[in-house]
């Protein structure tokens, strides 16, 4: 990942990410018995949240100053990457340290429910200004109704 151009690191991070999420699915249950009788009764912890937190503090935490740019940037050019790889990025982001959410909320609001406050009736002509300059800025980047 530190050696990653911009234009590929969003997919290296979703590929090593993807792949340690995938690894986890194997490693718990291989440890079940260990985890089950020593980790969890003697040290009052769980593997897999041990795991999570190792890889959040020795991989996403070196990487999120230079990835939630990145994510911003290709958010605000519809498909620059695909749907898929954000959603991943953003939900496994989401599951490896919640309080990352501050740093780009409306950024995590389209892809995990609840971020964002409830809408407010009293806002309605805003929300409905704010989808109009969507569909707007749409239709100039090339996209019909």
């Amino acid at each position: 990942l530190q050696a990653s151009p911009p234009d590929l690191y969003i997919e290296r991070f979703n590929i090593a990410l993807g792949q340690y999420m995938g690894a986890l699915q194997s490693i718990v249950p291989l440890f079940i018995y260990m985890n089950k009788f020593y980790i969890e009764t003697k040290l009052n912890r769980d593997l897999k949240d041990d795991l999570i937190k190792l890889f959040t503090e020795h991989v996403a935490e070196k990487h999120i100053y230079n990835l939630m740019p990145l994510l911003l940037e290709a958010q605000s050019t519809p498909f620059q990457i695909t749907p898929s790889t954000m959603a991943n990025i953003v939900k496994g982001l989401y599951t490896l340290r919640p309080e990352w959410v501050q740093m780009a909320p409306a950024l995590f609001s389209k892809f995990i429910p609840n971020i964002l406050p409830p809408a407010v009736e009293s806002e309605l002509q805003e929300y409905a200004a704010q989808d109009q300059k969507l569909q707007r800025e749409l239709m100039q980047n090339g996209f019909t109704r």
